[in-house]
């Protein structure tokens, strides 16, 4: 038990992962890559002067999953 949080450690590590994730998602590399496996050099250097180019607008995620730990 976690006692200044009064929960847990899995509940504790679980809102951390959630947490981590909800600002990982808003990551602009991680919206261009996620389905991404391996990039070479120069094809990460393009996604990255794709990114610098994108407004907000751009980068709206349109879709998401949820999933449980």
């Amino acid at each position: 038990m976690c006692i200044v949080y009064n929960m847990t450690v899995t509940d504790l590590v679980k809102h951390a992962v959630f947490d981590y994730v909800i600002e990982l998602k808003k990551d602009p590399f991680y919206r261009l890559t996620m389905n991404v496996e391996q990039a070479s050099d120069l094809e990460s250097r393009e996604i990255l002067d794709e990114i610098e180019s994108l407004s907000d607008d751009d980068l709206k995620i349109v879709s998401s999953k949820r999933f449980s730990v």
